[in-house]
């Protein structure tokens, strides 16, 4: 009794190609990885920041009226501590406020922080006539009682910092504290006040 063999079909060259294009996809993302993670670790990249540095109650009135009048000086610093990175700002925007009143928008048109480097903002801050309700006038009147008074500042800003060949990395930041002055004096009560992580 004969056997007849029988042989198997040959491979369609068309999944010969598929399997070559997946195996140079595969160790070209291997290498790739391998390229930003070395980078990483050699540049080392830290996350540019702002911080309020520091700040000045220029004028805190209030009116029998219950009309508030107030000035401020605020200084905030874009820092960016990498030394082998630019970085670059842009959408930042704070809002200032009082007991609930927004009292104004401190903003930055888009701007560049060289590497190891920053930039500061001198913000001016004027408002005059702000109708305050009979609560908020016997919590202002406590406040200089006890000679502190409180100011939010609150927002947030995107970022982009390049690391050379490695491409862009983007990153938003966001601030939320309280400036805290004497209101005597006008000086200022030094707190953390960054959007750097904590």
């Amino acid at each position: 009794m004969t056997r007849k063999l029988t042989q198997g079909s040959a491979t369609h060259p068309l999944v010969w190609f598929a399997a070559i294009i997946c195996t140079v996809v595969a160790i070209a993302v291997i290498i790739v990885s391998i390229v930003v993670f070395s980078g990483y670790m050699i540049i080392h990249p830290r996350v540019p920041f702002i911080t309020v540095t520091s700040a000045h109650l220029d004028n805190f009135q209030n009116t029998e009226a219950g009309l508030l009048e107030t000035e401020i000086t605020i200084v905030v610093r874009a820092e960016n501590d990498n030394t082998k990175a630019h970085a670059s700002f842009s959408d930042t925007s704070f809002m200032l406020s009082f007991q609930g009143l927004n009292i104004a928008r401190l903003v930055a048109y888009p701007f560049e922080v060289n590497k190891n480097s920053s930039v500061d903002f001198h913000y001016l801050v004027q408002s005059s006539s702000i109708p305050l309700s009979p609560e908020l006038m016997d919590q202002v009147d406590i406040s200089l009682k006890r000679d502190r008074i409180v100011f939010n500042l609150k927002g947030n800003l995107r970022g982009r910092w390049r690391v050379g060949l490695l491409g862009s990395v983007k990153f938003w930041g966001h601030l939320n504290c309280q400036l805290k002055f004497h209101p005597s004096n006008g000086t200022y009560i030094r707190s953390p006040c960054s959007s750097r992580a904590k």
